[in-house]
């Protein structure tokens, strides 16, 4: 490998490739300083995006993980143990910490919330192996009383 290249390519590298934390570290006291001049602003865009993306995924995975383990709750009484309520009452609780820092997902899990019925619809046939069809078309729940501290769908 050609040394002169390596050192080239090396240069070419930003801070945020060589050491993120320390990317980090600088881009916020750069940030308190009102350095905004000196900012690596494509890279800051493009983590804020990412953290945004990070949210609404986490939104979309413990909403449809707590409608899943809800049905199968519901349509297999028989079945129930406390794995399920321990699962049901942690992806619950993750929810109401992702929404109380952030209120304005809890619109982002109102409006994904059909969408991951239907996940949560073919995952709990698939883990039951029940018909898909045992479970209703349009979600029996709705965001509020999945929310609910203590519902466990066994009250209907």
């Amino acid at each position: 490998m050609n040394p002169q290249l390596s050192q080239r390519e090396s240069s070419d590298l930003t801070l945020y490739d060589q050491d993120y934390y320390l990317w980090i570290e600088k881009t916020l006291e750069q940030l308190r300083q009102n350095q905004f001049q000196e900012i690596d602003l494509q890279n800051l865009i493009a983590e804020l995006d990412s953290m945004g993306r990070s949210e609404k995924r986490s939104v979309q995975s413990n909403l449809t993980v707590l409608l899943m383990h809800l049905l199968k709750y519901k349509y297999q009484p028989n079945k129930r143990s406390q794995s399920w309520r321990s699962t049901i009452v942690e992806h619950r609780r993750r929810l109401l910490i992702l929404f109380k820092d952030s209120p304005s997902l809890k619109g982002y899990g109102q409006e994904i919330f059909a969408e991951c019925y239907q996940d949560a619809r073919q995952d709990a046939a698939t883990e039951t192996q029940l018909k898909v069809s045992v479970f209703p078309d349009e979600c029996p729940f709705n965001l509020e009383l999945v929310l609910k501290v203590d519902y466990l769908a066994d009250e209907d």
